[in-house]
């Protein structure tokens, strides 16, 4: 196990209970681990659809929500905002871990 694997099971377990992450999703959590170094508590929705897309590329490259963020419908955009949260929390997780 990595330090991202380890940051993708933090933000895992911040997800709320309503979320259902796509099956076989270690590799996007992975991502969300990135954009929790890159940009932590200042991480989009927009942030979020963006990793998912170019990791469902190599899941489902003929998915229906492979287009930008904005083009989304707004059911579609509202999917992402309990793992851009997941990604805040954590993040605020961490910084609280190093300040200790």
């Amino acid at each position: 196990m990595t330090y991202l694997d380890r940051l993708a099971d933090l933000i895992r377990s911040c997800l709320p209970p309503e979320a259902k992450p796509p099956a076989d999703s270690d590799g996007l959590f992975r991502i969300y681990a990135v954009l929790l170094q890159a940009k932590g508590e200042q991480v989009t929705d927009e942030d979020i659809h963006n990793a998912w897309t170019a990791w469902m590329q190599s899941v489902n490259s003929a998915h229906d929500a492979l287009i930008p963020f904005k083009a989304l419908d707004p059911d579609t955009r509202a999917a992402d905002a309990p793992y851009a949260e997941a990604v805040r929390a954590a993040a605020r997780r961490t910084n609280l871990d190093v300040e200790q």
